[in-house]
């Protein structure tokens, strides 16, 4: 669509302007983000002769990173948009598209027959791999581990290939004093690099024995291995099989498309369990396009699901969520994630229920993200939307506690292509209780660029602290009711614009 064409539609639906945004003195700025990038062109003169929004006066509290002192215009939602050279539809998200799944051949292959012994004795790495590449040789097939406990080191996939894990079969990884390249240089324990069409299927069960892993966690220079790390795939599918106590991340993928992930069950102890913590033990970690994570069961030592950068067109539903850090984006958002929902999802003693978060070394373009029919009991934060997640210094890091004193204490920097931006984010329908101590919420951007257009509606959250609106732009509460002991909608703001119509 032509850029005065994306202008007009803009005019007619009546868009509310976005905050400043800052040029730092450079006319021909415009940040290469999303998929792919932009080329760099001249906007500027095209853009201002097109601005057709208000124009407070410098250094009023409507004027946002002008107040800083920071020379800028007045932009539109638009404007920011086509600055950084993104051509998206006017019209919200795009109908998610269900990603296709694999095409299995029919071959079947037992790791049995290739020497394998499910005595939890044998080591069983060259039997599984001998398995693997002989389905991969005849053109994809099924690989089956049957009912026993199979000792196994690290394994590559292959192509139009399923690893069936019967129900009583438990494939386990080599503890840490058997495991090929020790703490110094693991491999992952399964892994698929480039390929296409492939399946890790249950009931069985994979054991990543990581309870010593977890430990070097605080150690310089350790290095633990993956349990399942799959990068450039497409047409994956993970389906009803059972894993625990990787580790470091159970599920890790990167640059794939076409994903599904289908009652799996995933466990780990917290982060913070006082006798055997698990630390960086996220359950799903998935950057891609085309995703769909469904009737999953997680509980572990970090984020519960996140996505990174170069993400696109993915549905989160039906899923169960205890002990982690809860639904999350980032921190790397390079490149940007859009058309993100979440729904029909409870939360249970999890640190955030959605976590969104990045900073000026590694932001993206985040939007069109949707939150929808969620339950949350005992969360620590149940919204957490902020970009600092680097910041070093203790009262910006303690996000319980910042409050519009601190918030306002954040030094500004100027925009870059790393700059995150977050906008078009929608919370609906969502009941949740926070933690004793904890906040309600926190919506925080930063002071060149203001997280905009965040709608709740229908929210209701019960807290002990209020929920903190900082640095931020079209923040519009409808029927929604935070309680806290201040009262109804005492909300924390610092340079925001927020509306509210009244709770229901």
């Amino acid at each position: 669509m032509k850029l005065i064409n994306k202008i007009k539609i803009f005019k007619d639906i009546g868009l509310k302007p976005l905050c400043c945004l800052p040029r730092f003195g450079n006319p021909a700025w415009n940040p290469k983000l999303g998929a792919g990038g932009r080329r760099k062109v001249n906007k500027t003169a095209f853009l201002d002769s097109q601005c057709f929004c208000p124009r407070p006066k410098a250094g009023t509290a409507e004027s946002g990173p002008l107040k800083r002192g920071f020379p800028g215009v007045l932009l539109t939602e638009m404007m920011a948009l086509a600055l950084a050279g993104w051509c998206g539809t006017v019209s919200g998200s795009e109908p998610f598209a269900t990603p296709a799944l694999p095409v299995i051949p029919s071959h079947h292959f037992s790791v049995l027959d290739y020497g394998a012994a499910g005595d939890g004795v044998a080591t069983n790495t060259v039997a599984m791999q001998a398995a693997i590449d002989a389905a991969g040789l005849a053109g994809g097939g099924t690989v089956e581990v049957p009912a026993g406990i199979f000792l196994c080191g690290p394994i590559r996939f292959a192509s139009s290939v399923r690893l069936q894990l019967d129900d009583g079969a438990v494939l386990r990884m080599l503890p840490l004093g058997q495991y090929p390249g020790g703490s110094r240089n693991p491999e992952s324990f399964i892994s698929a690099t480039r390929l296409h069409d492939i399946a890790i299927t249950g009931p069985g069960t994979i054991d990543g024995q990581g309870s010593p892993w977890w430990p070097l966690a605080r150690q310089h220079g350790a290095r633990r291995p993956k349990m399942i790390a799959i990068a450039g795939c497409q047409r994956v599918l993970l389906d009803k099989v059972h894993l625990m106590n990787s580790p470091m991340f159970h599920i890790s993928m990167n640059g794939v498309r076409d994903v599904t992930v289908l009652g799996v069950i995933i466990r780990a102890p917290a982060s913070t369990d006082p006798v055997n913590p698990s630390h960086n033990t996220d359950a799903c970690d998935i950057t891609g396009r085309d995703v769909l994570v469904k009737n999953c069961d997680v509980s572990v030592g970090d984020d519960d699901f996140t996505c990174g950068g170069g993400t696109s067109n993915v549905l989160i539903t039906h899923c169960t969520y205890g002990n982690g850090h809860g639904v999350s984006i980032g921190s790397p958002t390079r490149g940007g994630v859009s058309n993100l929902t979440v729904t029909d999802c409870t939360f249970q003693d999890t640190d955030c229920g959605i976590r969104i978060k990045s900073d000026r070394d590694r932001g993206g373009f985040l939007r069109d993200l949707n939150y929808e029919n969620l339950r949350m009991t005992n969360v620590g934060i149940p919204i957490l939307i902020y970009a600092s997640y680097m910041a070093k210094e203790r009262e910006f890091r303690n996000l319980q506690n910042i409050t519009p004193q601190i918030a306002a204490g954040y030094p500004p920097a100027p925009v870059t292509s790393l700059t995150p931006i977050y906008r078009d984010i929608l919370f609906s329908n969502i009941i949740a209780t926070a933690s004793s101590g904890s906040r309600a919420g926190l919506i925080w951007g930063l002071p060149e660029m203001s997280v905009s257009n965040v709608l709740l509606a229908g929210v209701r959250i019960q807290a002990d602290k209020p929920f903190g609106i900082f640095d931020a732009q079209g923040v519009q509460l409808s029927g929604t009711q935070i309680q806290t002991p201040e009262g109804v909608n005492h909300l924390a703001v610092y340079n925001a614009q927020v509306s509210q119509s009244s709770p229901q």
